[in-house]
């Protein structure tokens, strides 16, 4: 069965998209975090296909240094150049590319290795955040060289006792995750051209983890609002700051990238799709899909099959 956040368990999810886990037993002393150069030999699990559509349970940054790379992440292709960053979040859909040569370095990261006030800090969880990053001269060269520190630190596994080693990662790797965060939000801030700045502010941040956890039975804007503690009014101001967009509106959207991964990258009938993402009934899940995508469910399964 999914998990509370929409999410196949362990290798194979009720959904049918494979989730693989953090791969601790690859981790160097079986810390959660990896950080090394990328090659086709590299892989999440032994058996995991990565060329195939799939989900992680864990965090994914890849700093290119060769180009161009093309990476599938929840339905649109991404082409990376040498410079630029992807980050992948716990449950979004991807594939790698088999005609791209990965070049360069990969951070991975297990949920919870990191203390909830810095995961807070660097917007781990932040879905709304641009993927793609491309930094300019000095920010690259600065998170290389974050990046590159953390590496050392993550190799070193001589010189300091395993307690005191982790302690030295979780903080090398939350100074790179701070300078990443800061290059995300200002990314999106240029995409959103005009928008008022968007606080990263506690409103926002419970309704996101509220949204993530129940979107697939609770498309309510006042059942969020009461059970968060915030008047209606409040929670429309917090969510269009900090994204653009009103609450319903990115509410549906959740919905309806779960609706498109289920569609996709399984066989479930579409009345069970529509069952999965808060829509008992199928022709009121046909009506909503086709009114965000301009296509019936059978025809977004059919383009892409």
């Amino acid at each position: 069965m999914a998990d509370k956040n929409g999410r196949g368990g362990g290798e194979g999810g009720g959904d049918g998209i494979r989730t693989f886990p953090f791969p601790v037993d690859l981790s160097l002393l079986g810390v959660g975090m990896q950080v090394g150069p990328m090659g086709s030999r590299r892989t999440w699990h032994a058996h995991a296909p990565l060329h195939r559509v799939h989900r992680i349970d864990f965090h994914v940054v890849m700093l290119f240094t060769d180009s161009p790379v093309r990476h599938m992440i929840d339905f649109t292709e991404y082409e990376a150049a040498a410079g630029d960053v992807l980050w992948i979040r716990p449950g979004q859909v991807h594939r790698f590319s088999p005609d791209s040569e990965y070049r360069g370095t990969v951070l991975t990261m297990q949920p919870g290795f990191l203390p909830r006030a810095t995961v807070e800090a660097t917007g781990l969880y932040r879905y709304d955040l641009p993927p793609l990053l491309r930094p300019d001269e000095a920010r690259l060269a600065a998170l290389t060289a974050s990046l590159g520190q953390l590496r050392r630190e993550y190799e070193d596994a001589t010189t300091l006792p395993l307690s005191l080693h982790t302690a030295v990662l979780r903080h090398t790797l939350s100074a790179f995750l701070l300078r990443l965060a800061h290059l995300a939000v200002s990314s999106a801030r240029q995409a959103r051209a005009g928008r008022a700045d968007a606080p990263w502010d506690t409103t926002f941040t419970l309704f996101r983890d509220a949204v993530e956890r129940g979107f697939a039975s609770n498309h309510s804007v006042s059942a969020y609002a009461d059970a968060l503690g915030y008047s209606r009014r409040t929670l429309v101001r917090a969510v269009r700051a900090a994204t653009g967009e009103t609450p319903k509106g990115f509410i549906d959207k959740r919905v309806v990238l779960e609706a498109r991964r289920l569609l996709a990258h399984t066989e479930m009938p579409i009345g069970r799709v529509g069952a999965a993402v808060g829509f008992p009934d199928a022709a009121n899940f046909s009506k909503f899909f086709q009114q965000h995508t301009d296509q019936t469910p059978a025809a977004f399964r059919a383009e892409l099959r």
